[in-house]
This record gives C-alpha cells, structure tokens and sequence, in this order.
C-alpha cells in the first residue's frame, strides 16, 4: 500500500472531479438529431420505456427509471443477464428499449439484442463506442463516449458511468418539460418523506392543530399575558371585534417592561404590531416557510376567508422534516 500525503490526496479527488466533469460538457455535441428523435418517439408512445444494461451500466439504467417514473414518463428496468431468462416476457408490443453499455460489445449484449430486434420494439443505445455492436444495430444512438475513466487505470467505470447518468437525466428532463410535468403532478408521484410534504402540506393542515391565540385591542397586560402563555405559540392576535389589527409577540412584552408607562395602565392595542405578517391557508408550508425566513419570524397568523384563523410556529413546520 502506498503512502500518500493529504495534499496528494487532495489532487486525487480533484482530479476525478475535473476528469468526469470534462466527459460531461463533451457530452453537449451528442445532443444531436438522434436524441431529439428520441424524445419524440418515447413522448408518442403508448407504451413504457423498458432500460435495461449490464453491470455498472445496469446499476444507472436502474436509477434512471426511478427518474423517467418520478417525472411522468413510464418506465421499467430490466437486467440484461435477466432478460434472456425469463425478463424478456416484461415486454409489451408499444414499450421502447434503451439499452446501456461503454463498450457495446458485451456477450450478454450481443446475445440480447438479436431477440429484441425479433419483437420488433424500437431500440435506443446508449453507448460509448460506435464501432460496436449495440451501436450497429440500434435504432437510435445517445452517444455516451468518453476520453478516459477517471480512473488511474482506465479501467474502473467511472467518467463512463457518470456520462450515462447525466444523457439519461437530460432525456428525462426534456421529457419533463415536453408533457408539460408540473409541480402539482410531481406531487402526486411523491407524497411520503420530506420532500412529498413540501409539495403537499399546506398551512391548512397545520394550523388547525394549534389553539388559536386572540385578546381584544382594549385588553389588559394580565389578560395578553395569560393569552400567550396558555396557548404556548410565543404570540397572540390582537383583534378589534372581529377583525385582526396586530399581534403581539413575547419580543413586544419584553419591550413593553422598558417603557416608562405602567404595565396596568397598558393595553393590547398600546404594544401590539400594526399591520401584522400574515398568510393564507391553503398556501404550501414550504412557501410559508420562505416567508418566515425572509422577513425572521417564528410565527405567523393564518388568514381564512380574509379572517384571522389561527397561528402556525416554526416548530410546526420543522416537526414535520421541512427545512
């Protein structure tokens, strides 16, 4: 084993960064008329995209139908050492094939891509030599080739398998964009964890689980007091009969104490905050969230109907793994 000082280290990881960085901006002068009759095809297709790939390559194509299925495109994997055993009856007569390999010339290949042409399914290679192949009897070609691996050796996939990454999320993404793929039916393709709940939860959800802190604007200090102690959200909205005119935060009762007036002779209206922030429900909490941050809040009142609903705390929205 050898021994390496951690500046020698250092250049190490950099240069596997700018090695695979470079194979990706070559990668622009393969977005050619072969990509764009790829999206074309696959964007008209009734059926699915079935990717499929042999070791490493296996392992992208299996990331990328998590993608192409997150992003409303349709997709399966399928192992290509699996195909020829069975795998292969996974194939309908409208679903399109990519196929993933560096060199194209792989034994499981060319055993496969013989019966894939017999079922008559068009072909996408995605491929980083053209001589070979898979490349010879695609019906496409994405163009994946690379200069080198950042590997030392030239051997391990690594700028190859980063390039087959990236022309897949390029294909996804303009299919995205093609359909028309909003957030609203992102949602719908991701509702559990954090990210489903920034694109769902709304205020709507989260309010109505708080006690709903309120005092009149002739209300006493004891009585603003108790308010924003017993329902332990830090605020209270100050209303005038039935209308919102301001909040008061526990930075206001601390502010009040310096005053030269007497606390008993101070009422809601007199340290309340005019013109208070607020937001309304049906608003996204992630949104709610950037309103907070931007104007450094801890809480904000809940508008419903243009009426004062309710109070949602920052430590409602970070209980539920939004940040």
């Amino acid at each position: 084993m050898q021994s390496f000082t951690p500046e020698q280290i250092r250049q190490i990881a950099l240069g596997t960064i700018h090695e695979e960085a470079s194979a990706i901006q070559n990668l622009e002068q393969y977005i050619n008329d072969d990509f764009l009759t790829c999206v074309d095809l696959i964007l008209k297709s009734p059926g699915r995209v079935i990717v499929t790939g042999i070791g490493k390559s296996a392992n992208i194509a299996s990331k990328l139908v998590s993608t192409f299925n997150s992003t409303g495109t349709p997709a399966s994997f399928m192992h290509a050492a699996d195909a020829i055993h069975g795998d292969l009856g996974m194939i309908k007569n409208e679903d399109i094939i990519i196929c993933l390999s560096k060199s194209g010339d792989t034994p499981e290949i060319k055993v496969l891509v013989p019966l894939l042409k017999l079922m008559g399914n068009k072909l996408i290679g995605m491929v980083g030599n053209l001589n070979s192949y898979l490349a010879r009897n695609a019906d496409y070609i994405l163009n994946t080739t690379v200069q080198r691996e950042a590997c030392p050796n030239n051997l391990a996939p690594t700028a190859s398998t980063t390039a087959q990454l990236v022309m897949g999320d390029a294909l996804a993404v303009a299919l995205l964009e093609c359909r028309g793929f909003t957030r609203e039916d992102f949602a719908k393709y991701h509702p559990g964890g954090a990210l489903g709940k920034r694109l769902y939860l709304r205020v709507s959800d989260l309010y109505i689980n708080n006690e709903k802190p309120e005092v009149q604007t002739d209300d006493d200090m004891k009585s603003v007091l108790l308010e924003i102690s017993s329902k332990r959200l830090g605020a209270t909205a100050v209303l005038n009969g039935k209308k919102l005119a301001g909040i008061i935060t526990d930075g206001d009762i601390r502010r009040m104490l310096h005053r030269e007036t007497p606390v008993d002779k101070l009422r809601a209206e007199d340290i309340m905050t005019r013109n208070p922030l607020t937001i309304s429900a049906d608003i996204l909490v992630a949104d709610a969230l950037d309103i907070m941050r931007k104007n450094n809040v801890t809480q904000i009142l809940v508008l419903e109907n243009e009426e004062y609903a309710g109070v949602v705390h920052l430590h409602d929205i970070l209980k539920e793994g939004i940040i």
